[in-house]
C-alpha cells in the first residue's frame, strides 16, 4: 500500500513523501527544501530511499545536492530526460514501465510540456505526481511551452482513470478556485468544492491529494472545450471560440491577468 504525504515548504509548496508498507524508507518528489525531508525523516527515523523530480525550477530541484551529500551520492534521484537537472544520475523519459531503485512499485513517466518544455509527471500505482502541469482548479503557467503543448499534456492527464488521486506541488486551490467560479459560475459541483476547499485551508489543512474525477468535474483547465467555458471566453473577449486550442489559449490569458 501506497502513502503519500505532503511537506510543506516555501510559502506554497509541497514535497511528497512516497512510502509503501513494510518497506523501510521514503522517495521524496520535488524537494526544492532539503532540510524539510531531512527533519521528516530523522523524525520517522527512515533513510532516503530515491527522489523524483518533475521539471528545472529551483523550488522543486534546489534540495538536492545537499540531500546527496546528506544520504550519500549513490541515492537515485530520477528526473527529465530532457532537462539538464544537476544532481539527476536517472534521467528519464516517457516509459510505461519504470523500474525504481530500493522499492518495487508500478510506475510510469509521462511527458507533459507545457509549464517546462521537458516536465515530466509520474504515475505511481493510483497516485499522480504532476509537479506544475496540473493544479487543483488549475494549471501551470507557460514559462516555455506552447498552449497546444500544455492542452495536449492536460489531456493526456484528464484520461487516466477517475480515481487516481492528484499530487501537484502547490497550494494554489483558492486562488484556482476564484478565478474557476469567475469562468464557470453555474458548476454546481465547483461551488461545493469550494466551500470544502475553503473549510480545510481555513484549518490549515492542505487541499490535496486531489482526483482526476474531480478535476474533470471543476478544473477550467480540463473544460475549456465545454460550452460553459466556451460562452464565458466569447464573453470576456467579444469573439466566437470555435477551437479547442484557441479556447485554452484565451483561457490561461485570462487567468495570467486575473
Amino acid at each position: 500500500m501506497l502513502t503519500v504525504t505532503p511537506l510543506p515548504a516555501f510559502d506554497d509548496n509541497y514535497i511528497w513523501a512516497l512510502q509503501v508498507a513494510h518497506i523501510h524508507g521514503a522517495y521524496v518528489v520535488d524537494p526544492g527544501d532539503a532540510n524539510v525531508v531531512i527533519d521528516f525523516l530523522d523524525q520517522a527515523q527512515m533513510p532516503l530511499l530515491g527522489v523524483l523530480i518533475t521539471h528545472h525550477h529551483h523550488d522543486h530541484t534546489g534540495g538536492i545536492a545537499q540531500l546527496l551529500s546528506h544520504y550519500g551520492s549513490n541515492t537515485p534521484v530520477y528526473g527529465p530526460l530532457k532537462e539538464n537537472i544537476a544532481g539527476v544520475n536517472q534521467p528519464v523519459s516517457a516509459t510505461k514501465n519504470l523500474q525504481l531503485h530500493n522499492i518495487e512499485l508500478n510506475a510510469e513517466v509521462i511527458e507533459v510540456p507545457g509549464h517546462t518544455l521537458g516536465h515530466i509527471a509520474y504515475l505511481i500505482e493510483d497516485v499522480l505526481f504532476c509537479g506544475d502541469t496540473l493544479f487543483s482548479a488549475g494549471c501551470g503557467r507557460l514559462f516555455e511551452g506552447s498552449p497546444e503543448q500544455m492542452l495536449a499534456s492536460l489531456t493526456q492527464l484528464s484520461n487516466i482513470v477517475d480515481s487516481t488521486k492528484v499530487c501537484c506541488t502547490h497550494e494554489y486551490t483558492l486562488a484556482n478556485l476564484a478565478f474557476a467560479n469567475a469562468v464557470d459560475p453555474s458548476n454546481k459541483q465547483l461551488r461545493q468544492y469550494t466551500e470544502q476547499a475553503q473549510q480545510l485551508r481555513a484549518a490549515n489543512t492542505p487541499t490535496l491529494p486531489s482526483s482526476i474525477a474531480l478535476e474533470k468535474a471543476i478544473n477550467p483547465f480540463l473544460r475549456s472545450h465545454t460550452e460553459e467555458i466556451r460562452n464565458s471566453l466569447a464573453d470576456k473577449f467579444q469573439q466566437p471560440i470555435i477551437d479547442n486550442v484557441k479556447s485554452f489559449a484565451l483561457l490561461r490569458q485570462w487567468k495570467d491577468n486575473f
